[in-house]
Parts: structure tokens; sequence; C-alpha cells
């Protein structure tokens, strides 16, 4: 029987402000464990809320910016649970009316396609502690300085059908949220959790399969990983129990909370899925329904900054780069920025293109950091480029002095290339005498490139360039070492 998978995600996104969403309290990151709760974050006796109209804006700038229903009348409900790191035994959630309606996000696959996925909705929220589980000796650490953060919950229909759609419907919303700057990112930070809802069926079917839940994915390599472990778990527990009509199907798999750990590969059962009705919803006392006119919206709507998809389009208007260049460039907004930086630093966007998405962002990925964490500044990298484009630096000493500026960003460029014994040889006598020095040294290939035929001759060329270069210590001009190389062995035959 050949499957089919079906993805649908719910994704928290926490809020860029300065304060909780209920609360006065900070919600910068790193502080020490149980330093930036409140008594409100607690929910002590006789406490009330108050909410954070900049988390009102976000949530609806990020509505706004997906094309949904912003809904004028939104309610707060209480999500009744326990849990050692939810403080008042209930999350101040929102249910049947949340701030957010319908929209929708557009894809891109790897193979050129796009597709839509529908979100059904995004409501406000508050965030719960952190459990800790190291360094406790068999005991669990609560912080609650997470406590009351403003989320976003972002809740996709049923739209993907494999990792590579999941993953990069996850992307997207990554780049629109920091493109709106509502959201930092840092996703090892806990700034944005993927919950994935996965079941698999018959293909052509059109009912749905029991879907189990993975939640608490912090990263899109990790959320590729779950997603493909859990279809190939569902497919063989499946099978192996010789489900042959969709009921089978159903009942063969439990419907449950699952944990992924990413360290390890390990795929685990967390507990039995609940049900909305668990939950014991209602309207929360102590918080008036949100109401808003269009007057606001509007005003949210003018102020929205330049978004990943009309960015992109104006990358490959405005510097002529490819459709793929664009979209590698655009996706983030803190790249985007960078790279526009370089080419004013530069004047030469194509291979301002090539050195952020290439040296810059192995150096990135290598480290595990992001563009915001370094030293290195535009201007710097763009100088850089600019000393390639006019011929006093090689690409290859170029590659040398980047891993200088990487180490000591406080150099400029010009101050390396003449540390480093100046820039290119472009000195046609120089040239000549280090290549004079190679002939005579190489008696050998110079008889072998006699000997051969005049279509062969051009492949041994290689071996000679490679010895001036090695003389020169990477400094000679390419294209002149050529020339004068093919004249002088020309000049023996």
């Amino acid at each position: 029987m050949k499957w089919e998978t079906v993805i649908g995600l719910e994704v928290h996104v926490q809020l860029a402000t300065q304060s909780k969403i209920f609360s006065g309290a900070s919600t910068a990151f790193g502080a020490e464990p149980n330093t930036q709760a409140c008594a409100i974050d607690l929910g002590l006796p006789g406490v009330l809320p108050v909410l954070n109209e900049e988390a009102l804006r976000y949530a609806i700038m990020f509505g706004l910016a997906i094309n949904a229903d912003i809904n004028k009348r939104s309610v707060f409900d209480r999500k009744n649970y326990f849990y050692p790191d939810l403080p008042k035994g209930y999350q101040t959630t929102q249910m049947d009316h949340p701030i957010v309606g319908a929209g929708e996000v557009e894809i891109q696959l790897a193979d050129g396609n796009k597709r839509t996925v529908r979100i059904h909705h995004a409501h406000l929220e508050e965030d719960a502690g952190k459990s800790l589980h190291e360094d406790f000796h068999n005991m669990s650490g609560i912080d609650l300085n997470r406590a009351g953060t403003p989320l976003i919950e972002i809740v996709s229909e049923p739209d993907m059908r494999n990792a590579e759609e999941a993953v990069a419907y996850a992307r997207k919303l990554h780049s629109i949220v920091t493109s709106l700057g509502i959201c930092d990112g840092e996703m090892s930070q806990g700034s944005m959790r993927f919950d994935v809802n996965i079941s698999v069926r018959p293909q052509g079917e059109r009912e749905f399969g029991t879907r189990t839940e993975t939640k608490n994915l912090n990263s899109f390599k990790f959320m590729e990983e779950a997603i493909e472990k859990e279809v190939a778990r569902q497919i063989e527990v499946i099978e192996a129990c010789g489900a042959d009509t969709m009921e089978k199907i159903q009942k063969a798999i439990t419907q449950e909370t699952r944990l992924y750990n990413g360290e390890t590969g390990e795929a685990k059962s967390m507990r039995s899925k609940e049900e909305a009705n668990d939950y014991r919803y209602f309207p929360c006392p102590d918080l008036l329904p949100v109401e808003i006119d269009d007057a606001y919206i509007d005003v949210l709507r003018d102020k929205l900054p330049e978004l990943p998809d009309a960015r992109e389009a104006r990358f490959i208007e405005q510097y002529q780069l490819s459709a793929y260049d664009a979209s590698i460039l655009a996706d983030e907004a803190d790249m985007a920025s960078f790279f526009e930086a370089v080419c004013s630093s530069s004047g030469d966007a194509k291979l301002s293109a090539n050195w952020c998405m290439g040296e810059l962002s192995a150096r990135l990925n290598a480290e595990e950091i992001s563009i915001r964490d370094i030293a290195l500044s535009a201007e710097q990298l763009g100088t850089l480029i600019a000393r390639i484009t006019d011929g006093t630096i090689s690409s290859k000493m170029a590659k040398d002095i980047f891993d200088t500026l990487w180490k000591s960003p406080d150099k400029t460029v010009d101050a390396i290339i003449e540390d480093q014994g100046g820039g290119v040889i472009a000195d046609s006598s120089e040239l000549e005498g280090m290549i004079d020095e190679v002939i005579a040294n190489s008696d050998k290939q110079v008889e072998n490139y006699r000997k051969a035929t005049e279509d062969k001759r051009p492949k041994m060329l290689g071996y000679f360039v490679g010895q001036v270069m090695k003389l020169s210590q990477g400094k000679a001009e390419p294209k002149q070492v050529n020339e004068i190389l093919l004249k002088k062995l020309n000049d023996l035959l």
C-alpha cells in the first residue's frame, strides 16, 4: 500500500516585547533563574493582569503580513492544566475568539514549485516557565523567568505532505516574523518552537488517519528528522498489524504527544493526547474582551516593513540577482540588510551576494552564530570585495584576508594587505622572472608539453600555472600568468 503523509504545525512565536503580556516583568533572555517572575506571572491571590498593547500590535502585524482576517473583537480564555512550570495551574490564551483569523503563506520548494499553506488562526497567549533536568541529581528544577512571556501561536491547516514542505513553511514563518521585527527568531533560546501533528493514510484517501503531536522542536533540522522518523514509525506500526481499512488504520495508531531528542535522535511517547474539553476552557474573568476598529488596523498596515517576498522581488530588479540568490538573501532581514550594506561599499552586487552566501554564511554556520553577533562590519567586507574587483588582490588572497578580518575585526582591509606583503603581482617583468624559473626547473614537463598534440596542451598548462602561483605565494595575477606562460612555452616548440 502506498502512503500519504498529512502534516499540520502549531508554531509558538515569542514576541519581542520588553515586558510580559500581562505584567511589567522583563522578558530579557539569560537572567538568573526566577529573577524575572513577578506576582502577576505567578498568579498569586489578589493580582490582576493588564494586557500589553505592544503584544496586541505585534499579533495584528503578523495577521496583516499573511493577509489574514483581523478579528475586531477577541477574548482571552483560561486553559486549565497542571504542570510544574505553570504556577497558576492555567494558561491565559485565546480559544474561540482569537485576534488573527484565517490567512495563508506561500512556500517555495527545492524544485522551484510553489505551494500555499492555509493558516487556520493565530492567537495570543502567555508562555509557561521552563523545567530544567540537568545538574539536579535525578530531580528537576523550575525556572519561571519565561512564565508570562507573550506568544502568538500560529495554527496551520493540515496542508503539508512531507518534511520538506513543513520545513519550508516553518522557514517562511521565521522569515516573516523576523522581518516584521516582532520576534528575534533565536530558536536556540526558544523564541520559536514547533509542534508537529502527523498522520498517514493510503494515497487517494480523503479521511485523516490518527495523528500524533511531536512537541517543542526548536530547529529546522530536528523538525525534519522528527517528521521522517514519525512517518516511518506510523507506517511500520500500521503494516505490522495488517491494517487494511481506514478504521483499522486509525485504531493502529495511538493518539499521543511525543518528544524528539535532536541530540540523540531518539523519539518517545510523552503522554496520551488531550482533547480541548480536557482543558476546561472558559473566558478569563480578569480580562475584558479586546475591541479594535478599522482605524487601529489601518495605522499598523501603513507601518508594515518590507516583507520577504517583496524584498526578494526588489533584489532581483535592483541588483540583477538570480531568483535563487535573491530568495536566499531576502529570507532573513538581518542578512538582507548586511548584504545591501556590503553592496554599497563594494559596488558589485553579484560578488557581494556570492561572499554573503559563501564565505560569510559558512563561517556563521560553523560557529553557530547569527549575523547580529559578528564584529566584522559590512563596510569591511565591501572593501575586501572592492579590492578584488579593482585587481589589488586575487580571490585566493581575499579568503586569507577575510580570515584575518574575522579574527581581528579592528584591522582594515588595506592594512592587512600591506602586512601580508602587498597585493597582486601584476608587473610583467617580475612575473616573467618567476615563469622563467619555473620553466627552467621543469624539464620533464616542458618536454611533455612539446610532444603533446595541440588539443592536449591547454590542459597541461595547469601544472606551470600552479608552480608560478606557489612561487608567488598566490599573488601572481592569473590572467597575465597564463598569457606569458603560453607565449614562452610555445616559443620552445
